[in-house]
């Protein structure tokens, strides 16, 4: 399971998540390891764009996360991979940030199920910041042992070595540019 901040400007048009120009970035990551769309279970803290695309509020975040737990319920799965600072910060249950748990799991319980959290960045983040294109690649080169064995098995994981791919793989349309969290939020 995948959770990231809040649909974006096609997200909200079409009514699915990651459909934009991050979306097709995290299709591409996650052919590279070997799965699919089809194979993964894609959510969001929020279940609405907010206006201007602004960062979540604390009460739109608490309006909303009861839903993401019942989905959590309902799919019950083994790993959850926050993508940026929201969903990890929620889901985790810590005031952390992004930059200082990436690539980590974490064992957390929501109700009655069990997961392995893995904050990752979002792929947003790659779109805006290609360098860290490399760190994503790592850390999903990390999900599949993670998806075998639990966390040891993903620390213990051999990390490949990144691979270069063309930016225009993901390139952003024409039309009006991508939007979904682009007001990313790092600590550094």
């Amino acid at each position: 399971m995948f959770v990231g901040e809040a649909p974006g400007f096609h997200e909200d048009k079409q009514g699915i998540p990651f459909v934009g120009q991050a979306g097709r970035l995290l299709e591409t990551l996650l052919e590279e390891i070997g799965l699919s769309r089809e194979q993964v279970y894609i959510a969001n803290v929020l279940k609405c764009r907010p206006p201007g695309n602004r960062d979540p509020l604390p009460a739109e975040i608490e309006s909303c996360q009861g839903y993401l737990y019942d989905q959590i319920q309902l799919i019950r799965p083994r790993v959850i991979c926050t993508l940026g600072n929201f969903a990890t910060k929620l889901l985790s249950g810590s005031p952390l940030g992004i930059t200082r748990v990436r690539g980590r799991a974490q064992e957390h319980t929501f109700g009655a199920v069990t997961v392995q959290l893995f904050p990752i960045y979002h792929p947003a983040a790659a779109l805006y910041t290609p360098a860290m294109l490399d760190m994503l690649r790592s850390d999903f080169a990390a999900l599949p042992a993670l998806l075998a064995g639990g966390r040891a098995a993903a620390e213990a994981a051999p990390q490949p070595a990144p691979q270069a791919a063309p930016m225009s793989a993901v390139a952003a349309p024409a039309s009006e540019p991508e939007l979904d969290d682009a007001q990313l939020t790092f600590q550094f």
